[in-house]
């Protein structure tokens, strides 16, 4: 199954099936509220959220679960809590038969707030680290799976 070719996250969510498209809304949902200044895009091809003109957290769907990208610190702080979540460096994927941990994921996204407001951008480049889940399939990216 090709890649969503969405020039907006409205338009990528709708090329879901519904319940796939609640589990989208509730993640951008909780984006929102915890970065109210945050920009939406889509950057590879993906929802995206940008603070102060870098990429603050990406998400995706797949077919079974919806994949979470805060990046770099957005995850190491949280490796433990993580520890029952299929992740890769910049990444984590929620399956869609199980409710999102939504304390958990404003938790991950504030932290990333915080690290963007302070200009704390960690050892890597957060690009770096998406690309690399990527390329080395941590994510558990199946294209075939996307959409």
């Amino acid at each position: 199954m090709p890649r969503p070719s969405a020039r907006s996250i409205d338009e990528y969510i709708a090329e879901f099936p519904p319940p796939t498209q609640v589990v989208l809304q509730q993640l951008r949902a909780i984006i929102k509220e915890e970065a109210p200044g945050a920009v939406e895009t889509i950057s590879y091809a993906i929802p995206t959220f940008d603070l102060y003109g870098r990429h603050l957290v990406h998400f995706a769907g797949y077919e079974r679960h919806v994949g979470f990208y805060p990046t770099g610190r957005g995850m190491e702080a949280f490796r433990d809590e993580l520890s029952g979540h299929k992740t890769g460096k910049g990444s984590v994927q929620f399956p869609l038969d199980q409710p999102l941990p939504v304390d958990l994921i404003r938790r991950m996204v504030a932290l990333r707030v915080v690290g963007e407001s302070s200009g704390s951008h960690g050892s890597l480049a957060r690009d770096e680290v998406f690309f690399a889940d990527q390329e080395e399939g941590q994510d558990g990216r199946d294209d075939a799976e996307h959409r």
